[in-house]
């Protein structure tokens, strides 16, 4: 069944409708699941799309298209994408923060940045005790405003997502502090941390580490001290065959992930870890968030494209 929906012709003529790309591996992912949705390509002619990040006042998705270096905007109501920014310094990751403004990881300037309502761009974290950053990559806000970010290197690894350069840190996971905007590596010792996401109530922090072997893994993380600390690393899920990359929370508390080189689809989580469903891609997917008027459109950034399908999941966060 599997190889059947990553094999078959992509082209929407010869699609059936409803759109068989949902499997149900666990009963409790019914719940999730609406019948007569269709999965639908909104947009392609990326080099590789990443970073979703909804901004419902707006009623517009921002999302990176790292190699054409450029952020790129889908608005609902015309169904329409127009280029947000040029020359986005290789942007990978987007957020909204709690104020509404978009937060940004730049391969190419190697610094996360905050765009300003008018327009002017606020460069938040560029180094850590010295030593610049080597490619920040996938970022979440937490409701006290601090931004958490992944840096694993990849926007250094050659010359196509930003600039080949020897790495001068460690790959981390860092908090940028709402006040004082200091800099603290809040996790290490993963092989590349990349997506990155909150539970509902924020007591935990899962991160994907899209490099592991033996196992694939996600991370969680208890957070503690008021947000401003982790404890208890350990591993969430094993991943099988799949690295994953971005990850969602839903307000129930699932773990929404993308899942490279095995399978191409969003693989979907229990709180207890165990995997309920999975939404196959005929691209590779990179990230994904939760948006529309009622938060339970899903948006997947796949390769070259972007790809939605309506559930009924709700997001948790803002991006």
């Amino acid at each position: 069944m599997t190889d059947r929906k990553l094999d078959r012709n992509w082209e929407m003529d010869n699609i059936p409708y409803p759109d068989p790309v949902t499997e149900i591996i666990d009963p409790s992912f019914n719940k999730y699941v609406i019948f007569n949705t269709p999965m639908e390509r909104i947009y392609t002619g990326c080099r590789w799309a990443e970073g979703p990040a909804w901004f419902g006042d707006g009623k517009y998705l921002l999302f990176s298209d790292i190699p054409n270096n450029r952020i790129l905007r889908w608005t609902e109501d015309d169904n329409r994408v127009s280029e947000y920014r040029l020359n986005s310094n290789n942007a990978n990751g987007n957020a909204r923060d709690n104020e509404g403004r978009l937060i940004t990881c730049e391969h190419l300037s190697r610094n996360v940045t905050r765009t300003e309502r008018d327009g002017s761009i606020t460069t938040l974290a560029s180094e850590f005790e010295g030593k610049q950053l080597n490619a920040p990559n996938d970022l979440v806000v937490h409701k006290d405003g601090a931004v958490w970010f992944t840096d694993p290197g990849y926007g250094i690894l050659n010359n196509y997502e930003g600039d080949r350069s020897d790495p001068q840190l460690p790959t981390a996971v860092y908090r940028i502090d709402p006040d004082t905007r200091s800099v603290e590596i809040k996790a290490s010792g993963m092989v590349r941390p990349n997506g990155l996401c909150f539970s509902p109530d924020y007591s935990k922090l899962y991160i994907a580490d899209s490099a592991s072997e033996n196992p694939k893994v996600i991370f969680v993380y208890d957070v503690v001290e008021g947000g401003k600390s982790l404890k208890h690393g350990r591993i969430f899920a094993d991943t099988g065959d799949d690295s994953a990359d971005g990850i969602r929370c839903d307000t129930d508390g699932n773990v929404w992930s993308s899942a490279q080189q095995g399978t191409n689809s969003i693989a979907v989580y229990n709180p207890d870890a165990k995997l309920i469903g999975r939404i196959y891609l005929p691209e590779v997917p990179s990230n994904l968030t939760f948006g529309g008027h009622k938060r339970n459109r899903l948006f997947i950034t796949a390769s070259k494209s972007i790809y939605t399908i309506y559930t009924d999941a709700t997001g948790a966060s803002l991006s």
